[in-house]
Formats: C-alpha cells, structure tokens, sequence
C-alpha cells in the first residue's frame, strides 16, 4: 500500500513508519491539515490515515474538503483521542470509512486497513473516469478518447483528473492552482499554459469539444450538448 499519514505526533508517526515500512508500504507524511489536504488531493494514496486535532486545518474540515472540493474516494481512517459517540459521527459525517480511537495496537490498525481497502475496492474495483468517450484510468493513468492514448505531462493528467471528477460542473481557476501548486502557485499563468496542453491532447484530434473556458470563473469539461455538432 502507499498511505498518507496526516499526524503531527511525531513519535506516532515514527512508530507507523517503522510498522508499516518494515511490512512493504510506502508512507508519506503531513504534520498539518493543509499540507495533508494538498498531498491527499493532488497524489494517488491506497489510504489515508487522518488526525482530528492538526495544526492549520483540523482533520474533519481536511476530509470534508476531500470528498468535496476534490471528489476524492480514497479510503479513509480517522486516528484520534476523542471516543464520544457525537465525535465518531461528526468524523462519519465529515466521509471517514472507519473511525479509530487513540491508544490502539498498530495490528488493529493493519487489520481496519484491510477491511476497508477489501470494501472500497469491492466497490469500485477498476476506477475509471469517464466523460463521455473520453476515460481516465486511476490504476495506471493512461487516459483514451475514443480507444485512442492520450499523452499528458503529469500536470496536464492532474488537471484532467480533477475536471472529470467535477464534470459536467465547472471548476474555479484557484481549484485548479491549488491542486498542482497548493498554497504557492508560480508567478504568471502558468496554469494557463498547462491547460493549452491538455486541450490540445484531449481535444486537437477530435471534431468535439470537451474542454470549456468560463471567462472569469474557469474550465469545465463535459459531454457535448444532444445534437452539437
């Protein structure tokens, strides 16, 4: 697995590293809740394990804005102190998928992993996105229109996948800073220049248009109107 841990207990986090590591996972860290909302939307995680009380964004607001702004299915625990039955349904309301409370055996932790990795796959096995004949795969990446490859950069790919996700909505340009760059986007327009690309890869080779600027909002993409040409 690659998990995300989103903990700013340092020695919690240095006993999930040696655990998991020593078992073959690859685990990423965020010691707050906005550099674990920037990692968890813009990187690819077989799970998330998310703190309550974290610096900057505390954990169920990071969750909300995950399922929300990001639209993002990624598998989620919750680690935290607070065992009060309104606390466990704030964490579920806010998405989480299981719900553990602090201390706990880190063989707990592994098997809760499992269980909730074996029912989200069960759910949505193969992950694919799709607008109209136009599919992203989030196992592999490789993105088709019309059975025909698409060559993205890595930017172009995030962008693409996270204007699928909102289709046919339209998505804000900061939406679209923030999920390559976060809170520092680059000086200029650079986001600009990564959406030519993708228009010209997802959109070039075809007679119908998906990719859509709003002057003054942003981009949407979507399935041609019936009868468009």
């Amino acid at each position: 697995m690659r998990l995300l841990v989103i903990e700013d207990n340092r020695n919690l986090v240095a006993n999930l590293f040696d655990y998991f590591e020593a078992r073959g996972h690859t685990l990423d860290v965020a010691p707050d809740g906005i550099t674990g909302l920037h990692l968890a939307g813009t990187q690819s995680y077989d799970a998330i394990l998310l703190d309550w009380m974290l610096p900057r964004m505390e954990g169920p607001e990071v969750l909300r804005k995950l399922r929300e702004d990001f639209r993002s299915e990624v598998p989620v625990i919750m680690l935290t102190a607070r065992d009060e039955l309104p606390d466990k349904i704030i964490g579920f309301r806010a998405g989480a998928d299981d719900y553990l409370t602090k201390p706990f055996a880190l063989p707990e932790l592994e098997v809760r992993l499992d269980a909730v990795l074996a029912r989200t796959r069960g759910r949505n096995p193969r992950k694919v996105l799709e607008v109209h004949d136009l599919q992203l795969d989030m196992a592999t990446l490789e993105a088709r229109r019309a059975g025909q490859v698409l060559h993205l950069y890595p930017a172009c790919r995030k962008l693409l996948e996270v204007l699928m996700r909102a289709s046919p909505a339209a998505v804000p340009r900061d939406k679209l800073e923030y999920a390559l760059w976060g809170d520092e986007p680059p000086d200029g327009d650079m986001l600009r220049s990564h959406i030519y690309e993708l228009r010209r890869a997802v959109d070039g080779p075809f007679e119908q248009k998906l990719l859509h600027t709003l002057p003054r909002v942003g981009y949407r993409l979507s399935a041609p109107a019936a009868g468009a040409p």
